[in-house]
């Protein structure tokens, strides 16, 4: 027996208002279409399913049964085709965000509150952690992508079996910050080595960003050994303000210490490598129609690789 949607659907109208007239209406067909519709549907199950009288029309027994699982499926799928709807005119829905702390701070959250603005019934979960974390999670698919700060060999922290796309955002650069206490350093060019004399505060290791700053001393066969380690950037600018030691932060984090003359940045004679604000999505994963919606709040950032 292979009766089709449409015809339930037409019996289940007739059903539930008990009328052909009100069936016709709700399916914006004439009413001869759902008479013919429900003779053509007691034909092929072989039994008689309305009666009609003065009164209107009634369900035999038959049909009684037969509503009741009619009636649940419809609703079901009308249901599902409700929330489907929603979903592609993004009344509702989820997306899930890896960021790193720098990203969140003084990138993300401007795009978080137009996204918002734009699209106020979808949900947005941020996992705020760590660069390695959230490539684990967008690997395992806990979250949809990451927006990220990424090394300009950031190839070297993906997996041989991952299948990402990365696309810059945005170019950021790392500085030197000290307080006034350190006043010898300013005005002229400290090469890297003159910097290790100096109590440094930096990032705890594990971090991509006191990975880089090895990095950056490993040409000069240094090794640092930090006096403050931290586990949050935005303590490190506060650190310097206090004297405690040279930082090594991104700008953003100093740019009011900076202007308020509380730190001064430490001019170098090796430049620091810039560094990228970069979103990171798999290719062998389809993005949701909010996610892609809140991507292409970025379309003015171009480079895909």
């Amino acid at each position: 027996m292979g009766v089709s949607f449409d015809s339930y659907k037409t019996f289940y109208y007739v059903a539930k208002y008990r009328s052909f007239t009100e069936a016709a209406r709700a399916l914006y067909v004439t009413q001869p279409t759902v008479t013919h519709a429900i003779q053509m549907l007691e034909k092929e199950l072989d039994c008689i399913l309305f009666q009609r009288s003065r009164k209107g029309v009634s369900l035999t027994p038959e049909a009684a049964m037969l509503y009741e699982h009619v009636k649940a499926a419809c609703e079901h799928i009308f249901e599902a085709e409700n929330a489907l709807k929603a979903k592609k005119e993004l009344l509702e829905g989820q997306i899930r965000i890896g960021a790193g702390e720098t990203t969140l701070h003084f990138f993300l959250l401007p795009y978080l509150k137009q996204f918002k603005t734009l699209y106020p019934g979808v949900k947005i979960k941020v996992n705020n952690t760590s660069t390695p974390a959230s490539l684990s999670a967008l690997r395992a698919g806990h979250i949809d992508f990451a927006i990220l700060v990424m090394r300009p060999d950031y190839k070297g922290a993906f997996l041989p079996r991952d299948r990402f796309s990365v696309t810059r955002l945005a170019g950021f650069q790392d500085i030197f910050i000290a307080g006034n206490d350190f006043s010898e350093l300013s005005g002229h060019s400290v090469t890297p080595p003159e910097l290790t004399d100096y109590p440094l505060i930096c990032m705890e290791p594990g971090t991509v960003t006191r990975q880089y700053l090895d990095d950056f001393f490993l040409p000069y066969h240094l090794t640092i050994s930090p006096d403050i380690e931290l586990a949050t950037t935005d303590l490190i600018t506060p650190m310097a303000v206090n004297n405690l030691g040279v930082g090594f932060v991104p700008r953003p984090f100093a740019e009011s210490a900076l202007k308020e003359g509380k730190v001064f940045e430490i001019e170098l004679t090796e430049s620091i490598p810039e560094r990228e604000i970069c979103v990171i999505s798999r290719t062998d994963t389809p993005i949701s129609l909010a996610g892609n919606a809140f991507l292409h709040l970025f379309s003015e950032c171009p480079q895909k690789e």
